[in-house]
């Protein structure tokens, strides 16, 4: 089932997660948890010029939001929609990178892969503290993020 996070200029302005809990704190209090949840989207209504040619991810407001929604809920990456695009998009907020218009979001590969590897760690320790450790589900989300991670690092963090 699709989650729907909606933000909307002030709580970009006054970095109000309370969209974003709406909609996690209840499916964390579920029974099965969130790691049952698939399909987590954002839909991100701004106002601004529309002669500015920035992404959203480069609009500081933004980055700053998804900044301290990451710090709130760190394995957030893993029930994201990632079909839609969502992952990408997610990462682009937290990694720094540059836009072409014909190659779409190119980013930094240093910083995408201190990324990865701190999304694997933090993820893989809450998973694991939630009884549910699932390495296939965090080897998908790497390789949607273009890494293929060897399982010898998922049996060291078993």
């Amino acid at each position: 089932m699709a989650h729907t996070i909606t933000l909307r200029d002030h709580h970009l302005q006054t970095l109000d997660l309370s969209p974003a809990t709406a909609v996690i704190e209840p499916l964390l209090v579920r029974e099965k948890g969130i790691t049952e949840a698939t399909g987590l989207r954002f839909d991100i209504d701004v106002s601004r010029d529309p002669t500015d040619p920035r992404e959203l991810s480069e609009l500081p407001e933004v980055r700053l939001w998804f900044i301290r929604l990451d710090s709130q809920y760190p394995w957030l990456p893993l029930v994201l929609d990632w079909e839609a695009g969502e992952l990408g998009r997610y990462a682009a907020m937290l990694v720094p990178h540059q836009f072409s218009p014909t190659d779409g979001i190119r980013y930094n590969p240093e910083a995408l892969e201190i990324f990865v590897m701190q999304k694997i760690f933090v993820i893989a320790a809450w998973l694991k503290q939630q009884g549910r450790f699932n390495s296939t589900k965090l080897k998908f989300m790497t390789q949607m993020l273009g890494y293929d991670i060897d399982d010898g690092l998922f049996n060291l963090l078993q």
